[in-house]
C-alpha cells in the first residue's frame, strides 16, 4: 500500500479532530497486541476509526485486511461508517474514482456473533458441521424449547414451575452451558458428585435445603437440554450460543488460525470487557496464544455491567497474558481518560463512585474533563417525603426543562427497574411532555400491556395465580379482598377433595400421573373460579358453603366463561389468540373510546408491544402462545439479550432501564428510585445454590473471579452469601458509574422515604447520599430534603381512600357523547332495516340479565355505590350495540358509571 499519511498531526488536520496526547498513542501504536482502558466518554469509537486510518494510510495494511467486532448492529454500522468516511476525508479511498475491476477494499465490520457465524460457513466441515444449517431466531428457539418440554417423557419431579417458566430456564441453561464450553452431561455428573456429598450432611436451614433441590433440578433440566440440543441437530439449526461454542472449537485448530491471521493482518475488538468465556477463547485461539497479532482490544472493566448475561470483566485485565507478543511479553496496556462529553463536576461524581473500581482493575485512570469545562455540568437532588411526591418532582423537573426550551430528545429518565416506568409517563403525558418508553422489558410493566400479558399467562396456566389476582383485583372486575380470600379457601379446598378422592381411586391416580397432572401439589385459583360456572349465582346451591358476596358470583362467572371461551383458540396462531383476547377483554375499546393523552400513548403502547409479537411469531409461522411467554419471561429479567431496541429518533423524553443506557448520552438524565435497596440494588445475582438455571461457579470459566462455598453447612453458606452481596455491590457500582456518566450537562436525582406500599421507610441510598454530598461541597443544588420520618410514624400511602386506578381510563363526557351518538347511529341503521322488511315488524331482541348489573347494596357498613352502566362496561361495549338493539338503546340514554363497583369489603 502506498503511504498517504506520514505523520500524526498530518492525521489529525485530515480528520478534523484535535486528538489528546492518550488518544495518539493508541492511534500510532505499532501493529503490535494492545488494550485501551477507555473510560466514559473518552472517545473509544473515534480512537479505533482513526488508527485503521493511519494503518491504511501509512501503508502497513489494506483496508479489506483489517476486522473490527463489536457487539450490536447498530455499533457496527457506526464504527463501519466512522472508518470509511474517515479514509475518504483522509484520502485512502476516493468514491469518486472507482476502477470496477479493482474496486476498493473496505475493513471487514461487523459483530462478534456474525464473525462467529461467518467462521463456521468457512471452516465448519472441519468440525462435520454441514453448511445447510440455519440460524435460530428467537421465536424458533423458544417454540422449539417449548415442543421439547411437551414430548420429554419425563418425569421430573424437581422441576416444579411453570411450563413458560421452565422454557425460559431451560434456555437460559442451554446459553450458560455454551458460554463456559461445558457439556451438559458434565454438568450431571457434576450436580450428582454435589448430591451424593449432601447425602450425609445435616441440612439445618432453609438455604442449605434448597441446594439439593437446585441440584436435582438442574440434572433434569440438563438432560432437557441434551434433548433440545438433539432437536436442533436434527433439523440442522444453530442459535448465538452454537455459533460461539463450535468457533471456539475451530479455534483450537491451527490452521485456522494461520488462515484467519493472514487474512486479516489488524484485529480491532470494541467493548472487550462484556466477551464471555467461550468468546475470548475463541478469539484468544485465532487471533492470540502468542502470535503476537496485532490485536487492539478496546473496553472499560468500570463499564462491565453484563456479568449476570454471561460476561467475563477478568478478559480484559487478562489481555496482556492472553494475547502475549510472539516473545512472550506481555501484551501493551493503555489508558483513555479525558471525557469530552460530560462537564468537570458531573466527573468528580463519577469519579467519586468509581473509585473502589479503579483500585480492583489494571490501567484505569480517573477521568478528566476537556480543558475550559472544569467548572461545567451541574447536579440537582432531591428526597421526597413519598414515592408519588417524588415522580411528580422528576415529572416537574422534566416539564419545567421542556417549557424553558429544552429539546424533550435531549432529557432521559434512567430507572433501576421498570416498576415505575407507568407513573412516570402517566406524570409526563399529564403535563403535555412527549414521552417513549424503551424496549420490551419496559412495556412488559406497562398496565396496557401487563393486562393482556396476565389474561394470557392464565389461559396457558390454570396454576398462574398471581396474574389472575391482577385481573379479578383490577379495575375491570373489581374484586375486593374478602371474596379473594374466599376464592383461595375454595381453591385449597379443592385441592384436599382432590387428594382425598385421588387416595381413594388408584385408578384416576394412575391417569393423572400418565397426563402429567397432579392436582394435589398445586393450588389453582382458575379451578376454584371455574366452580362459579357450576353452582347457582345466588348461593343456594350444595357447594362449600363460603360466603361470597352476590356481585363477586356474578363477577367470578363471567370470567370463568371468558376465559373458557378464549382457551378453546389456544391453538390459533399467536397473533390470533392475542387480538382475540384484547377484543373480548376490551382494552382496545377502552383505550379508542378516550380522548385522554394518555390513552393515545398507551394506544401506542399496545401497538409496539403487538408488533413485537407479530416479528416473534413472524420468525416461526408456528409460534405458540407458550412459547412467546417464556419469550418474555427473559424478556423481563434484565432484558438478557432479547431485546435490542433502542430509542427512537423522535423528539420525546425516554424512559428506559439503566442497563440499556449503556452507549448512550443525552444532555439531561434523571435518575429516579435511589433508595436503599433499590439502587444500589440490594438483590444479587441469581445463586447456583439455590437455582436449577444456574452454572455452578466451579464449572464457569471465570470462576476465580466469583466467590464459592468452602463447606456445607449453615457458617459455608453464609459466607457464600455474603461474599455474593459484596460482588453485587460491585457489579451496582459499575452500574451506577453507566448511569452518572451518561449526561452532558444537567444530572437529576432523587430519592423518597415513604414507598408506595412499604410499611417501613426506604431513606436514601449510598447513591443519592454521594449526590447530596457533592451538592452540599457548592457542586450542585438540593431541591428538597425530607427529613426522616418519626419512629412511629406510619406511610400515608397506606390509608390513602383507594381511588380508582387511571387504567382503564375512566370516560369523561366528550367520550360518552360520541359513544350515544354511536349508538343512535347503529339504532337508526336497524330501525330503517326493519321498515323495509315484508310483513309485520318482529319485535326487537332484547337482552336480558337479572343478574348484571347488580344492584347497589351495603356490604358491611361500606357505602352504597352507583349501578354500574353498561355503556361503561368497555368489555361488552361493541357486542350490545351490534347485536342487541334494546340493549343499544338502554346505553344511549343511561346515565354515565364508568367503572363496576367493587365487589366485596375493601
Amino acid at each position: 500500500m502506498p503511504a498517504h499519511i506520514t505523520d500524526p498531526e498530518q492525521l489529525k488536520e485530515l480528520l478534523g479532530i484535535p486528538f489528546t496526547p492518550e488518544q495518539t498513542a493508541c492511534i500510532v501504536a505499532p501493529p503490535a497486541p494492545q488494550v485501551i482502558v477507555a473510560g466514559a466518554g473518552s472517545g473509544k469509537t473515534t480512537v479505533m476509526a482513526a488508527r485503521v486510518v493511519w494503518l491504511v494510510g501509512t501503508g502497513q495494511v489494506a483496508p479489506e485486511q483489517v476486522l473490527g467486532l463489536t457487539f450490536t448492529n447498530k455499533a457496527a454500522g457506526e464504527l463501519a461508517e466512522r472508518v470509511r468516511t474517515a479514509l475518504i476525508r483522509a484520502g485512502v479511498t476516493d468514491p469518486d474514482v472507482i476502477d470496477p475491476d479493482h474496486p476498493p477494499g473496505e475493513p471487514a465490520i461487523s459483530t462478534y456473533h456474525a464473525f462467529a457465524g461467518r467462521l463456521l460457513t468457512d471452516h465448519g466441515l472441519r468440525l462435520g458441521l454441514e453448511p445447510t444449517s440455519r440460524l435460530l431466531a428467537d421465536a424458533t428457539r423458544y417454540q422449539l424449547a417449548a415442543r421439547v418440554l411437551r414430548e420429554a417423557p419425563g418425569p421430573y419431579p424437581a422441576l416444579t414451575r411453570s411450563f413458560a417458566d421452565l422454557v425460559s430456564d431451560l434456555l437460559a441453561l442451554d446459553g450458560e452451558l455454551a458460554e463456559h464450553l461445558v457439556r451438559p452431561e458434565d454438568l450431571r455428573a457434576w450436580d450428582a458428585g454435589l448430591l451424593d456429598t449432601l447425602d450425609g450432611v445435616r441440612l439445618s436451614n432453609a438455604d442449605l435445603r434448597k441446594v439439593p433441590e437446585a441440584a436435582a433440578a438442574r440434572r433434569e433440566l440438563a438432560d432437557l437440554v441434551i434433548r433440545y440440543r438433539a432437536a436442533k441437530r436434527r433439523q440442522d439449526l444453530l442459535d448465538f450460543g452454537d455459533q460461539i461454542a463450535l468457533s471456539a472449537q475451530l479455534a483450537g485448530l491451527p490452521e485456522v488460525g494461520r488462515v484467519l491471521r493472514d487474512d486479516y493482518r489488524v484485529v480491532l475488538l470494541d467493548e472487550y470487557q462484556d466477551t464471555s468465556v467461550a468468546q475470548r477463547i475463541l478469539l484468544a485461539g485465532l487471533f492470540g496464544g502468542g502470535t503476537g497479532h496485532p490485536v487492539t482490544a478496546v473496553g472499560d472493566p468500570c463499564q462491565a455491567i453484563y456479568g449476570w448475561r454471561g460476561a467475563s470483566v477478568a478478559n480484559l485485565d487478562d489481555f496482556p497474558e492472553h494475547f502475549a507478543h510472539a516473545d512472550g511479553r506481555p501484551a501493551a496496556r493503555q489508558a483513555l481518560s479525558e471525557n469530552r462529553r460530560s462537564g468537570g463536576r458531573l466527573l468528580d461524581l463519577a469519579n467519586g463512585l468509581a473509585e473502589p473500581l479503579r483500585a480492583m482493575h489494571a490501567g484505569v485512570e480517573a477521568l478528566r474533563p476537556a480543558p475550559g469545562a472544569e467548572r461545567d455540568g451541574m447536579v440537582r437532588c432531591a428526597l421526597l417525603r413519598t414515592h408519588a411526591e417524588e415522580i411528580d418532582w422528576i415529572a416537574d423537573s422534566v416539564a419545567h426543562l421542556v417549557r424553558t426550551g429544552k429539546a424533550p430528545g435531549e432529557i432521559a429518565v434512567l430507572c433501576r427497574t421498570a416498576t415505575d416506568f407507568a407513573e412516570i409517563q402517566g406524570a409526563l403525558v399529564a403535563r403535555d411532555v412527549p414521552v417513549e418508553v424503551v424496549g420490551l422489558s419496559g412495556l412488559l410493566h406497562l398496565p396496557e400491556v401487563a393486562d393482556l400479558v396476565a389474561v394470557c399467562e392464565v389461559l396457558q396456566d390454570p396454576g398462574a395465580n398471581a396474574s389472575l389476582v391482577r385481573l379479578l383485583s383490577g379495575p375491570r372486575w373489581r374484586i375486593g379482598p374478602r371474596d379473594l380470600a374466599l376464592l383461595g379457601r375454595r381453591a385449597r379446598l379443592l385441592v384436599s377433595h382432590a387428594r382425598v378422592e385421588g387416595d381413594d381411586d388408584p385408578d384416576r391416580r394412575l391417569a393423572e400421573a400418565v397426563e402429567g397432572v397432579d392436582p394435589s401439589e398445586v393450588i389453582s385459583l382458575a379451578d376454584a373460579l371455574d366452580t362459579f360456572l357450576e353452582t347457582p349465582l345466588d348461593g343456594t346451591g350444595d357447594d362449600d358453603g363460603l360466603p361470597f358476596s352476590a356481585d363477586a358470583r356474578v363477577r367470578f362467572a363471567r370470567l370463568a366463561t371468558e376465559l373458557r371461551e378464549l382457551r378453546r383458540a389456544l391453538s390459533d396462531p399467536l397473533m390470533d389468540v392475542l387480538h382475540r383476547v384484547l377484543a373480548v377483554t376490551g382494552l382496545e375499546v377502552e383505550l379508542s373510546a378516550s380522548p385522554h393523552a394518555l390513552a393515545a400513548r398507551r394506544r401506542e403502547t399496545l401497538s409496539n408491544f403487538l408488533d413485537v409479537a407479530a416479528s416473534f411469531a413472524a420468525g416461526d409461522g408456528e409460534a405458540t402462545l407458550l412459547a412467546f411467554l417464556g419469550f418474555l419471561r427473559t424478556a423481563a429479567q434484565y432484558e438478557k439479550g432479547l431485546d435490542n431496541a433502542l430509542p427512537g429518533g423522535e423528539n420525546t423524553v425516554k424512559v428506559l432501564t439503566a442497563h440499556k443506557s449503556k452507549g448512550l448520552e443525552w444532555d439531561v438524565v434523571a435518575v429516579p428510585g435511589l433508595v436503599t435497596g433499590t439502587f444500589p440494588s440490594g438483590q444479587g445475582r441469581e445463586k447456583w445454590t439455590a437455582q436449577g438455571k444456574v452454572l455452578p461457579h466451579g464449572l464457569r470459566g471465570d470462576a476465580e473471579t466469583l466467590p464459592d462455598v468452602a463447606s456445607w453447612d449453615a457458617r459455608g453458606l453464609k459466607a457464600f452469601h455474603e461474599a455474593m452481596k459484596d460482588h453485587q455491590h460491585t457489579e451496582e457500582l459499575r452500574l451506577g458509574y453507566v448511569t452518572f456518566t451518561r449526561p452532558r450537562s444537567l444530572l437529576l436525582g432523587s430519592g423518597h422515604w415513604w414507598g408506595p406500599s412499604q410499611k417501613k421507610p426506604r431513606g436514601p441510598s449510598d447513591f443519592l447520599t454521594a449526590l447530596y454530598e457533592h451538592c452540599a461541597a457548592g457542586h450542585g443544588e438540593i431541591e428538597v430534603w425530607a427529613d426522616e420520618p418519626a419512629e412511629d410514624e406510619e406511610n400515608p400511602a397506606l390509608h390513602r381512600a383507594t381511588a380508582d386506578e387511571v387504567w382503564p381510563l375512566p370516560l369523561d363526557d366528550a367520550a360518552l357523547a360520541r359513544r350515544r351518538s354511536a349508538a343512535e347511529t347503529v339504532l337508526a341503521h336497524l330501525d330503517g332495516l326493519a321498515a323495509r322488511e315484508d310483513g309485520p315488524p318482529s319485535a326487537p331482541a332484547t337482552y336480558e340479565d337479572p343478574d348484571w348489573p347488580p344492584p347497589p347494596e351495603d356490604d358491611e357498613g361500606l357505602p352504597e355505590e352507583a349501578e354500574p352502566d353498561r355503556a361503561g362496561d368497555p368489555a361488552h361495549w361493541d357486542s350490545w350495540t351490534t347485536e342487541r338493539p334494546a340493549a343499544a338503546r338502554e346505553a344511549a340514554t343511561a346515565p354515565e358509571s364508568p367503572a363496576a363497583p367493587q365487589a366485596g369489603p375493601t
